[in-house]
């Protein structure tokens, strides 16, 4: 008779730059995501976890700064700097397309895949985007065109950013309803229907185990940093573990 396997429980502090490499980690596991890469179109969308995204699906280097769009930083709601912006990388069954992103995207069928980080996520899995952009940037232009034709969004989003309720959220927000703000006033898109994947979802994707969120937030460095349990078998608890250890210190965002 076979041995009855050990359940295990670990704890797990995760700042908010080792989140972003475990879920980018995760998202580059996807089947959809392979699949995508391999035989059909795939858009990573601008933002920093998407970066890891980037690193992990790519093998490569990507600067998270140049990489993003919309930020939140030194305590203000502002873009990177237009000239020096990444644009989004657009891949045609694994090829860089030359005529780039939305070109690309104006041909996606139901099995192809676009990236899309957020601002914001609630309980209810409701993706927040803020929008400096008075046209609505990039989600005012995929958006519809992943609804029509049924493709795949997936939206890479850490714990840092859980909020009560997105809909709600939106409703108070807005480039020409604003009337003071600290940086650039914004509205907020809702995303919903996409596959969100936090810190939970991706300890479930890359080693089996189930994930529970404890605790958010720190000093000291761990200014957004969230608390996680997992629970599994013996062998797949020590592996997200020692994959916990072994992104401790990777480096926060900034700029370059």
């Amino acid at each position: 008779m076979a041995k009855a396997q050990t359940r295990k429980r670990a704890v797990m502090v995760l700042n908010p730059s080792e989140s972003k490499r475990l879920i980018g980690r995760a998202v580059a596991k996807l089947p959809e995501v392979r699949s995508a890469l391999k035989n059909g179109r795939l858009i990573i969308g601008n933002g920093t976890t998407n970066a890891f995204v980037a690193e992990e699906l790519l093998g490569r280097k990507v600067s998270k700064w140049r990489y993003a769009a919309g930020v939140v930083a030194e305590g203000r709601l502002g873009v990177t700097e237009g000239n020096k912006r990444m644009e989004p990388i657009a891949l045609k069954r694994g090829k860089v397309h030359k005529a780039g992103w939305v070109a690309l995207l104006k041909e996606f069928c139901g099995g192809d895949v676009f990236v899309k980080g957020g601002n914001a996520l609630d309980p209810q899995g409701n993706v927040g985007v803020l929008l400096a952009s008075p046209v609505g940037g990039t989600v005012g232009q995929m958006y519809g065109v992943l609804a029509a034709r049924g493709a795949h969004l997936i939206a890479p989003v850490g714990l840092e950013k859980l909020v009560p309720d997105v809909v709600e959220a939106a409703r108070h927000c807005g480039t020409a309803s604003t009337d003071l703000t600290d940086g650039i006033a914004s509205g907020m898109a809702v995303l919903s229907g996409a596959r969100v994947v936090t810190e939970l979802e991706a300890l479930r994707i890359l080693f089996g185990v189930e994930a529970w969120h404890l605790a958010s937030g720190g000093v000291c460095g761990s200014e957004g940093a969230v608390c996680v349990a997992v629970e599994g078998d013996s062998a797949a608890v020590q592996r997200a573990f020692r994959f916990a250890k072994s992104v401790s210190g990777e480096p926060p965002v900034v700029r370059d």
